[in-house]
């Protein structure tokens, strides 16, 4: 059966909502406030990179999550077990020097095929940690029902999936929204609006790593999983008249379309009085990636 690159994502949006399901219920979106990146005035002319302390996050509060060396042993741990459809790579290294481990999931992992490959992204805020914990899911679920699950074969089959559950460790364990040297990744990428942020060697080695890993791959499409509000989010962000009209990217139906079939699979979102329809168009996305923000419910 034939099913478009769109039709593919779509169904790994919906199981994404299978991950969010199998997570324990303390598991729930801690993210910061002001996740649009919209300049509030707060932190002056550079709001969009630099961050103030934001409030302590307790040891109760990161309870019943990964540690970053227990993520690390899972995601190699998943290797091992499913060595059969999986590659583990990294793409780069944090500030202080953890590793950005990939998960990648196929068939034939490693090989060059003519099949959409996709992007996962988590934690790229280090005080939303849910996307960590949700990718880890979605990897093994669809390790353990290959073969067995019409979809998970489907789609281990026929595109090349690759997972990385942190692209902020640094943040997570100093527990903080930005990254060891406290930056917001979500507002480091290049970007029309922003001039500033068009140099990459002035970009933090999280996002270097982003950059050169896009360049390599070749996405079809990507996702983040963010924290923090219900909402399923998408290309483009900024404007040149402080939002007074929207700027609509160049593929904006297609996402409208993927970012309205991940809000109407999930009954609350659907439903939001915040965000009509449960989705948003203002995001942080700088190279072509649709950001979700996803809290339990």
């Amino acid at each position: 059966m034939a099913i478009s690159r769109l039709g593919f994502l779509s169904l790994l949006l919906l199981v994404l909502l299978r991950a969010f399901a199998s997570l324990p219920t303390q598991a729930a979106a801690r993210g910061g406030s002001d996740s649009s990146g919209i300049d509030n005035g707060k932190h002056g002319a550079f709001s969009r990179i630099l961050l103030e302390d934001n409030p302590e996050i307790t040891e109760e509060m990161t309870r019943g999550y990964m540690s970053n060396s227990e993520l690390e042993n899972a995601i190699q741990g998943f290797g091992n077990k499913c060595s059969n459809v999986s590659r583990i790579y990294s793409i780069g290294r944090s500030v202080n020097g953890s590793p950005l481990w990939v998960i990648e999931v196929s068939d034939k992992p490693g090989q060059k095929e003519a099949e959409p490959a996709f992007k996962f992204i988590g934690n790229v805020h280090g005080d939303e940690p849910v996307g960590r914990e949700v990718l880890m899911q979605l990897a093994y679920w669809l390790c353990d029902n290959y073969l067995k699950d019409p979809l998970a074969t489907l789609i281990v089959e026929n595109m090349h999936l690759h997972i990385l559950p942190t692209m902020n460790p640094d943040g997570f364990a100093l527990r903080r929204r930005g990254n060891a040297n406290n930056i917001d990744l979500n507002r480091d990428f290049p970007d029309q609006f922003f001039p500033i942020n068009d140099e990459i060697s002035f970009r933090q080695p999280e996002t270097r790593a982003i950059i050169n890993w896009i360049k390599q791959e070749h996405f079809t499409a990507s996702a983040s999983l963010h924290g923090g509000a219900l909402v399923a989010n998408y290309p483009w962000d900024g404007s040149r008249d402080k939002r007074k009209q929207y700027y609509g990217c160049p593929d904006d139906k297609t996402f409208r379309y993927m970012a309205s079939v991940y809000s109407q699979s999930h009954y609350n979102m659907s439903l939001s009085k915040e965000f009509k329809g449960g989705i948003q168009f203002m995001v942080a996305c700088k190279t072509g990636i649709i950001y979700m923000e996803a809290a339990l419910s």
